[in-house]
């Protein structure tokens, strides 16, 4: 018995690629962190703060958009400290 697997809008596939990247962003910012430790600890936070939104419902695009716009304001402070380490 197989599960039938549904297919994404245009939409839904757009924004998947967007939480994607976000996510991909998170850990090529993380290779720049000088401390070991430091770059550990985050990656398992960026890991476990996107498998506990995993299960939200494709249809939810609003909260889905909220959440990522919030991950963008994060990596975006990230970054900022990332940049300001090096200096």
């Amino acid at each position: 018995m197989s599960i039938p697997k549904t297919s994404l809008t245009l939409k839904q596939f757009m924004i998947r690629q967007e939480v994607l990247k976000l996510y991909r962003s998170f850990f090529r910012t993380l290779r720049h962190l000088p401390d070991e430790r430091q770059r550990r600890e985050t990656a398992d936070w960026v890991r476990h703060d996107f498998k506990n939104y995993k299960s939200i419902d494709v249809n939810d695009e609003e909260r889905i958009k909220s959440l990522l716009y919030q991950g963008q304001k994060m990596h975006n402070e990230l970054k900022m400290s990332v940049d300001f380490s090096k200096a």
